[in-house]
């Protein structure tokens, strides 16, 4: 298999500092944050202000990762594959959350509905396009 090795591209600013204080889903949650971009890939962030939605691909840094493949799932306690779960406790501890994007200032996105801890490393963003991305429209 081969090795992949991802860089931070930024940090995430949430006012979440525990598990315990963060709703569990982006659509839950109406909180601000500031996505901080590294100053070398300013450029990368041309045109992003176009967009109303954004796709963030994090790491879950704080998470543990599973001793087994199956974990308790949040929404009704029973034990799944987590493969079938949003558990931040995964083989690989990515994370994927739909925000708002209320400005841009330099290489400093404020948005709107975070559910990712203070802190967070920033993997990569995504534009969000209504007729690619929502699952209604198939």
């Amino acid at each position: 298999m081969n090795k992949v090795t991802l860089q931070p591209i930024g940090i995430i600013h949430t006012p979440y500092k525990t598990d315990e204080n963060a709703p569990r889903q982006a659509a839950n949650s109406h909180d601000m944050g500031e996505v901080v971009v590294n100053p070398e890939l300013a450029e990368g962030l041309e045109g992003i202000e176009k967009f109303q939605y954004l796709i963030l691909i994090f790491n879950f840094h704080l998470a543990p990762v599973p001793e087994k493949p199956k974990v308790l799932s949040w929404q009704d306690g029973v034990k799944r594959g987590v493969f079938a779960t949003r558990s931040p406790h995964r083989p690989n501890p990515l994370g994927l959350s739909v925000v708002k994007l209320l400005r841009r200032e330099g290489t400093h996105l404020f948005v709107e509905g975070v559910d990712m801890l203070d802190g967070t490393p920033l993997l990569d963003i995504k534009p969000y396009y209504s007729d690619l991305d929502c699952v209604e429209k198939w």
